[in-house]
C-alpha cells in the first residue's frame, strides 16, 4: 500500500473529542502534494493516525455552510 503524505496547512478547529483523545477536526490539508482542501476527520492526539474523513473544496464548504445555516434545529 502506498504511503499517504499530508501537510496540515491550517488547523481550523476541533468539533469533538473521544475518551481516547481522538479529535474530530476541520483542517486545510494538502494530500500527496496536491492543492489543499478542507478536511473533516478524526485524528489521534499527535496526528500520527487518522480515521476516515471527507474532503471539500472551498466551493463545497461554502455550500455546506449555507445548507447548515438554513437548517432548522
Amino acid at each position: 500500500m502506498a504511503e499517504i503524505k499530508f501537510e496540515i496547512q491550517k488547523s481550523i478547529g476541533a468539533i469533538s473529542e473521544s475518551a481516547k483523545g481522538w479529535k474530530k477536526e476541520l483542517n486545510l490539508i494538502s494530500w500527496n502534494g496536491r492543492e489543499a482542501k478542507y478536511d473533516l476527520r478524526d485524528w489521534a492526539p499527535e496526528h500520527e493516525k487518522m480515521g476516515k474523513g471527507i474532503t471539500l473544496t472551498t466551493e463545497e464548504l461554502k455550500k455546506l455552510r449555507d445548507l447548515l445555516n438554513n437548517m432548522e434545529l
